[in-house]
């Protein structure tokens, strides 16, 4: 029995016991941080029911991909890019909004993110292009592989990018942070570097433009209790395809300089629908204390809309205090060491760019998940990956929680031969 328990569980161990710490916790967590969906559809373990359920079928999805041989995901790059590129465009043309925004596609009756199957892709192609171009002598990547990579994650970053502002940053950072580790020439990430500040800054400076000419904007501006869901819902009808296009610019600038105000004296402060979430994500980080409430106990849950997922950080925290807050990150930072280690013990580039990637996708979403619950960050969308409730996302990540398991089966077979 323990055998075929063994042969179910391969691959690194310690990938594994991380992975499976943070599906307990987020089980207890997200069941915990769900009171408001629980009062909404008036069923107190509906949610508990369906995120778990969730994380069964994920795990599922690890085990079998875990036994795909890592050179199987190399023929699976060319659909899985079809597939999509097809979704992110159909996402924009006929996709569901979910505050605000249009990201979801709605299919046979379940919901999925095209963006969460877009980053993984990207990152295998990437991983693929940079092994491919590797230069025989050893001294790096092939000038033209920063050019064939931009080819394809331009394109997704913009498509993304319109409806979801903080993932298409996630990926190209994930990205550029891979080229860099694929030995891209330093000429060539210098002016890349030099581009993408360049453009970022033009791109600032048109969000704020455009955000002053907004009718929508000014009246959120004059009335900040009035929701820019509600606002999108009113003049839904009304908008132009040049409101539809530059709709979320008012939301980037908002953020933008609401992170940017020096604050204001507490006798002064008030709580608006514009500041909501992150106050009471303070409250619950300020009311923990080292060991924290415990959990189940939580009161900012019932105040905070996302504590099951955007802020299911600051839930942590209050419920299992700064021990609890140190125990996830030290998690993921294992998570990140232990990919490091496989990705060395790789024989060829493929794999360990594969690994690498994944890793940083997980990680870097991560840390900017909990820099935003401890308002250290601009406000994002981002859940937290494998604790936060989700459907499209809690299984993406554990098939990317697979393909690493994948690559260390082979790396430790190949570490047994030497």
């Amino acid at each position: 029995m323990n055998r075929k328990i063994g042969n179910l569980f391969k691959g690194d161990k310690g990938i594994w016991m991380v992975f499976l710490f943070l599906c307990i916790i987020s089980v207890v967590e997200v069941f915990s941080a769900s009171s408001t969906l629980s009062y909404k559809s008036q069923n107190y373990m509906g949610p508990l029911i369906y995120h778990s359920g969730m994380i069964i079928f994920g795990l599922f999805v690890a085990i079998v991909t875990l036994n795909i041989p890592c050179r199987y995901f190399k023929l699976a790059t060319p659909f899985l890019l079809f597939i999509s590129f097809f979704t992110l465009l159909w996402v924009l043309i006929g996709g569901e909004s979910i505050n605000g925004a249009n990201r979801v596609i709605r299919l046979a009756g379940f919901t999925f993110q095209p963006s969460e199957i877009a980053k993984g892709t990207l990152v295998l192609a990437t991983a693929q292009i940079l092994s491919a171009m590797q230069r025989s002598d050893g001294s790096g990547a092939d000038p033209k592989a920063m050019k064939y990579i931009l080819y394809l994650v331009i394109p997704a970053v913009l498509l993304i990018g319109k409806e979801n502002l903080s993932t298409a940053l996630l990926l190209f950072t994930v990205i550029y942070i891979m080229m860099f580790l694929g030995r891209v020439p330093l000429k060539q990430m210098g002016i890349l570097t030099g581009v993408s500040v360049l453009l970022a800054s033009l791109f600032l400076i048109l969000v704020f433009t455009i955000a002053k000419l907004d009718k929508e904007g000014q009246e959120m501006e004059q009335n900040p209790e009035l929701t820019e869901k509600v606002i999108a819902q009113q003049s839904n009808t009304e908008k132009t395809a040049w409101d539809k296009l530059t709709h979320r610019f008012w939301t980037w600038k908002n953020r933008i300089v609401k992170k940017s105000d020096k604050g204001v004296p507490a006798e002064e402060y008030k709580v608006r629908d514009d500041n909501f979430q992150v106050t009471h994500a303070n409250i619950a980080i300020a009311s923990s204390n080292i060991i924290g409430k415990g959990p189940g106990n939580s009161t900012e849950r019932d105040y905070l809309p996302q504590a099951f997922s955007d802020f299911i950080y600051a839930i942590i925290i209050e419920e299992m205090g700064i021990l609890g807050a140190i125990a996830v990150v030290f998690l993921y930072v294992v998570l990140l060491f232990r990919c490091a280690r496989i990705a060395g013990q790789c024989e060829n580039n493929f794999p360990a760019f594969l690994v690498l990637g994944l890793a940083l996708l997980l990680g870097i979403q991560a840390a900017i998940n909990m820099m935003v619950a401890v308002d250290f960050g601009i406000v994002t969308g981002q859940p937290l990956p494998l604790i936060s409730k989700g459907g499209t996302s809690t299984i993406i990540n554990c098939a990317y929680i697979g393909v690493i398991l994948s690559v260390s089966r082979s790396a430790k077979k190949i570490e047994a031969k030497s």
